[in-house]
């Protein structure tokens, strides 16, 4: 790979897909759950490659934001703003050509979908900001992270339904479970540089915090598939995502950050297993577009 597609390749974390599965496994959920049936093939295809686009965009603003910071944490010096192998110019002009081809997405989508990805924009913009502001931005994270979720829904059915609600619930918490795992990771570089997060608010009851937020993940996922009527399928995926969390647990106690690391990505599984319980539920009858 040659090295300005490489640049462009990491400023968009093409290299590093964990965030992409992370918004893709609970926006994928969230269709099934509305349409209460293996969705059409377009629908599926869209939120697919919006998923990558929309993780794409944020990246690319993150960076662009955080540029001055990323110089100064032993993670993100590498990144292409950071070291200088790309301009602010050519992130906004990525960033541009980004949008477009999200604009062109939305357009196979209802209006009211429409406005809702359009209302991600500048919601994608305000992330990055408020860890200068807040003490808990990864709660507003977790509103944006879950931002397709609303949309799936919309673009099924026209409205949101109550277990896309509760979904959306479950994401909201379940982000700020995962990111402040990833906070705690560079909570000594985030306190030097004068930046917030639920690690640094939460300070010796991070793990604790952690726990209770899982808790509540599975909790609400017992209230899913109580109101859904689902059977003992989605219930094996809500065990094995039970699982994972307590193997995340086991990680984290240490507070060793590599160890934590790996108990942040491993949240990858927890949606893809909670997914695919969901998935079983409504057995596939494929219908074209």
């Amino acid at each position: 790979m040659n090295e300005p597609f490489r640049a462009y390749w990491e400023l968009m974390r093409l290299d590093r897909p964990i965030g992409t599965f992370l918004l893709l496994w609970p926006t994928l959920t969230a269709l099934w759950l509305a349409d209460h049936r293996f969705p059409d093939l377009q629908h599926c295809a869209i939120f697919i490659v919006g998923t990558f686009i929309a993780r794409a965009m944020g990246c690319v603003i993150n960076d662009i934001l955080d540029r001055d910071f990323d110089q100064h944490v032993a993670r993100t010096q590498n990144r292409p703003l950071a070291d200088g192998r790309l301009t602010v110019i050519q992130a906004l002009i990525c960033l541009a050509v980004l949008i477009a081809l999200g604009g062109l997405l939305i357009l196979f989508l209802n209006p009211l979908t429409r406005f809702l990805a359009l209302l991600a924009i500048p919601l994608a913009w305000i992330y990055p900001l408020m860890k200068r502001v807040i003490p808990v931005p990864q709660v507003v994270l977790g509103f944006v992270f879950s931002w397709g979720i609303l949309m799936a829904s919309t673009a099924v059915v026209r409205d949101v339904t109550v277990e896309v609600w509760l979904l959306f619930l479950l994401s909201l918490l379940w982000i700020v479970a995962y990111d402040t795992q990833y906070a705690m990771v560079d909570r000594d570089d985030d306190l030097k540089l004068g930046l917030k997060s639920t690690a640094i608010f939460l300070g010796k009851f991070d793990i604790f915090a952690v726990v209770v937020l899982d808790i509540a993940v599975v909790l609400i996922a017992v209230l899913i598939g109580q109101v859904a009527g689902f059977r003992w399928f989605y219930w094996v995926g809500v065990l094995v995502a039970s699982g994972l969390f307590v193997y995340q647990w086991t990680l984290i106690f240490g507070r060793d950050r590599e160890k934590i690391f790996v108990a942040f990505k491993n949240n990858a599984w927890v949606g893809f297993v909670l997914f695919v319980g969901v998935v079983s539920e409504y057995p596939p009858s494929i219908h074209f577009f």
